[in-house]
């Protein structure tokens, strides 16, 4: 009766069945004590995937009380309303890039761009290639429109410490993850769409210039999409790392809004989109939006940004409004907060920056980069403790009181992983490291 996208088996894994288990022992624990379960902290949630949740959430007020009036209003345009557009144009011009509106579309979420991208470029039995280790929910949305998935990998390399700056090799920032580049060579015919997550979820490693000109080489070669997944992108832990679309679409001071620009080609009706004529020769989707830029999950608004060769353009940017026209998805109250929200968006990232920060430096004072790779960005690090990372998990629940993901859940290729989020409250997260470590 079910359809065949579905997994066959929808109940919880045994390990996942056993986890719940140990959630409630824990609750039932703390109950015992005889504290009020409400009031007492059962375990520090390692886990956490939401501002919301830690204390740090977006002030909404302002943004409401500008946007209102805007909430009753409807436009049924597939790419999305273009002052919403305009927006999310702003949004880029102020980190750099130089994005027109033209090449934004709206989406009720990351998740459904790439549904949108899926429907769009794929046919059934068609394969993407994506990071192991990686998020499990790739996998889940590629089963959902009848596509496969291969890996490529990240390895861990050690750098040379010579080439490393006198505080990185006090600090022991020796390890990190990097594309494995010769790993796409085994993609399968069928490959369609190559997909990198940068920052990372959940090793933290950034696409640095080589390994980008060789993924899009790759897709060049191979007549394939590039998609690039940046929704943690705004928290960097350097200066030195760079968004990806600085590579192709990074504005310049002489870069403006007028057709004098070498890079603006004409796509008719007034509309000037930036794409460079010696730009790469595949299409590249960036796919970002408000659940990370501004911590705020719950309002639903999403976007691609996206380039293409001047040949190409018009002919993809029509099929995508043809899918999205399908559904017209974008809530007009969440259009309408695009612009007051992303305009907050700096001074808000920073706070979350901060509190990242922070607590990278006490995973680092804790742990040496042989067993903690360095992170170059993101909500989440990965710590290697070198036991079976399904018992540990569990272990470090039951008797410590701490709730880690366990590494296997993202395809680890070796045990004993397990991923932090660096989100919680410091002084939770320093005590939780305390007990990971004990």
């Amino acid at each position: 009766m079910l359809s065949s996208r579905l997994p066959k088996d929808l109940s919880p894994s045994p390990f996942f069945a056993e986890l719940e288990r140990a959630k409630a022992d824990v609750l039932a624990e703390c109950a015992g004590t005889g504290g009020n379960v409400a009031e007492c902290l059962p375990f520090i949630d390692m886990t956490v995937s939401s501002p919301l949740r830690v204390g740090l959430p977006f002030d909404l007020a302002p943004a409401v009380e500008k946007a209102k009036d805007e909430f009753g209003t409807w436009v049924a345009d597939a790419a999305g309303r273009r002052d919403a557009r305009e927006a999310v144009v702003e949004y880029y011009r102020q980190r750099g890039g130089a994005f027109t509106a033209g090449q934004i579309i709206l989406t009720a979420s990351t998740s459904e761009a790439y549904s949108v991208l899926f429907k769009t470029f794929c046919d059934p039995g068609d394969v993407i290639l994506t990071p192991m280790p990686g998020y499990p929910l790739l996998d889940t949305l590629a089963q959902l429109e009848h596509l496969e998935c291969a890996p490529y990998f990240l390895k861990i390399r050690r750098e040379n410490a010579r080439r490393l700056a006198t505080d990185e090799r006090r600090e022991g920032a020796g390890f990190r993850f990097v594309l494995d580049s010769d790993s796409l060579l085994a993609a399968p015919e069928r490959a369609k769409i190559l997909l990198l997550v940068s920052p990372h979820n959940p090793t933290g490693h950034c696409v640095s210039r080589e390994e980008w000109n060789e993924a899009v080489r790759f897709c060049e070669e191979n007549n394939m999409i590039l998609v690039v997944d940046e929704v943690f992108a705004d928290y960097a832990f350097s200066d030195k790392v760079q968004r990806s679309w600085q590579y192709v679409i990074a504005s310049e001071a002489k870069q403006s809004m007028n057709v004098e620009c070498a890079n603006l080609w004409d796509a008719g009706g007034g509309d000037f989109i930036n794409l460079p004529e010696d730009g790469p020769k595949c299409p590249i989707f960036w796919l970002n939006g408000l659940s990370k830029a501004v911590g705020s999950p719950q309002l639903k608004l999403g976007w691609m940004a996206f380039y293409a060769p001047r040949e190409k353009f018009e002919e993809i940017r029509a099929a995508l409004e043809f899918v999205e026209d399908a559904y017209l998805s974008v809530s007009s109250p969440a259009q309408s907060l695009a612009r007051p929200m992303l305009a907050a968006s700096a001074a808000y990232e920073s706070c979350i920056r901060e509190r990242l920060l922070q607590n990278w430096k006490t995973l680092r004072e804790a742990f040496p980069s042989k067993y903690c790779p360095e992170v170059l960005g993101g909500w989440y690090a990965v710590v290697r403790l070198g036991e079976d990372d399904e018992e540990l998990t569990l272990r470090l629940l039951r008797e410590k009181h701490v709730l880690v993901q366990p590494g296997f859940f993202f395809d680890f290729d070796e045990d004993g992983w397990v991923v932090i989020s660096l989100l919680q409250e410091p002084l939770l997260f320093k005590e939780a490291i305390t007990r990971i470590k004990q």
